[in-house]
């Protein structure tokens, strides 16, 4: 009865509400984590080919190599950013400031390099790119793990991660306009504020406990023989045996290989957006902010939408849908050419609904995997580890596969050519809407077909 009575006391004073000033403080720094992700992903390559005409297989082949070390670092940082949280919160904060610094000092070197000669700009490049994409991942790292170690119940749970992923939202939004209303000399300077800003306010914010265990480590330490509770902490599920548990799950790998598919079928258009809108559209560099503003806003606006649709087809079907939609935009996009900016514009519009759904209902259909699968509780960490991975290695495919195949078939950047225009059109257009088809279908046949 004692312990009873302890744990619930502890409990109402573990997780006192989350006000809106805990959430502004904390989620502020998923504004700059998002705002340098845009360029770093759709600006670059565009910018490295026209500025200073790197071929587009070696710059495919860079940027899969970066991505690749990116996707692969996850892991180790994650075990490194439980570590710090396990020292100090001071000691996250201190290494937060530096991740901060260097990432802001990566972007900005990255596109303003002091050589231009080929092979010389090649190595700064892919030096800069390492060194972003390290503070990058463990900026993110540490931020996410910053919110996950704040607890409470459902609510403010998910409270903590809307306050993230609303501010991320914001400066995904921001992002899309800066560097073709402001210059990139600018959009670098604002990072440089966004990631100050939201250094000072995550100093200010409510502080993490790491010390209490969670409800569901000692369920952990009973499934893996020779596991010490005491020892268990946020990483725990990044040790070696619950690494490579999702693994064993069916309903997991079905998951992971419609999500892998579809993943690379975004990632594509966002590579090869700049270059279709400037040589196939021939559209004004003004337009470029309309379109990915557009693109992003009709995202948020279209959330609530999905969960609608959710409510009368259930998830997977839900998401076969917005696969759909995404098919039928970019079939329509296939048929524009110089001057199609106003359609350009709906085909923005619409696609940015479709993206709706591949940002709310795949994690979703995770989390059920997870329940589903008994691992809740005890391995959450696993499964989002390979959930990001295969998230990062969607956009090196993306780069490295079709920037080569465009240079292979004959598009150089800035091409008015007829038969190097309608490739462009093609590796766009038509090539994400085969992938899609093969993601829908996986979906039907691996969820769907077995859902009850």
């Amino acid at each position: 009865m004692t312990v009873d009575m302890t744990a619930a006391v502890a409990r109402r004073v573990a997780t006192p509400a989350f006000s809106w000033r805990d959430g502004w403080r904390y989620g502020l720094m998923g504004f700059p984590l998002a705002f340098v992700a845009l360029p770093l992903y759709v600006v670059l390559p565009n910018h490295y080919a026209r500025a200073f005409g790197v071929p587009l297989a070696m710059l495919g082949a860079l940027l899969l190599g970066a991505r690749l070390f990116d996707a692969v670092i996850d892991p180790l940082l994650g075990r490194w950013s439980d570590r710090l949280f396990a020292r100090s919160v001071n000691a996250v904060l201190g290494w937060g400031a530096l991740a901060a610094a260097l990432l802001g000092l990566g972007f900005a070197a990255l596109f303003f390099p002091p050589v231009r000669e080929l092979p010389a700009l090649l190595l700064w490049a892919a030096l800069c790119l390492l060194l972003t994409y390290v503070a990058y991942s463990a900026l993110s790292i540490l931020h996410q793990s910053w919110g996950a170690m704040l607890g409470g119940d459902e609510q403010q749970r998910s409270r903590v991660v809307a306050w993230r992923e609303g501010l991320a939202l914001l400066g995904v939004i921001f992002a899309s306009i800066a560097p073709a209303a402001l210059g990139l000399p600018a959009t670098a300077a604002l990072l440089f504020v966004a990631l100050m800003a939201g250094w000072l306010a995550l100093r200010g914010a409510r502080r993490p406990r790491v010390a209490p265990s969670h409800p569901a480590l000692p369920t952990h330490a009973q499934a893996v023989p020779g596991a010490q509770p005491e020892r268990l902490g946020p990483g725990a599920a990044q040790k070696a045996p619950s690494l490579w548990l999702p693994f064993a799950r069916p309903e997991f790998r079905a998951l992971l290989a419609v999500f892998v598919v579809n993943g690379i079928a975004s990632a594509v258009p966002a590579t090869l957006l700049l270059f279709f809108v400037q040589d196939r559209l021939q559209a004004p560099p003004s337009s470029e902010a309309l379109f990915l503003g557009s693109y992003f806003l009709c995202a948020a606006l279209a959330l609530p939408l999905w969960l609608r649709v959710v409510q009368h087809f259930g998830l997977a079907r839900s998401w076969g849908l917005g696969m759909l939609l995404s098919i039928a935009v970019f079939v329509f996009a296939a048929t524009l050419g110089a001057g199609d900016v106003l359609p350009f514009v709906l085909v923005c519009a619409l696609s940015g609904v479709g993206l709706g759904a591949d940002l709310a209902l795949p994690g979703a259909l995770l989390a059920g995997t997870i329940q589903a699968s008994g691992d809740q509780g005890r391995a959450e960490g696993a499964y989002f580890g390979w959930w990001n991975f295969a998230t990062k290695l969607n956009l090196a495919l993306a780069a490295g596969l079709a920037l080569p195949l465009l240079g292979a078939l004959g598009y150089v950047p800035g091409t008015r050519d007829a038969a190097a225009l309608q490739t462009l059109s093609w590796a766009y257009c038509l090539l994400p809407c085969a992938l899609k088809l093969i993601a829908a279908g996986l979906l039907y046949q691996l969820i769907i077909r077995k859902t009850p």
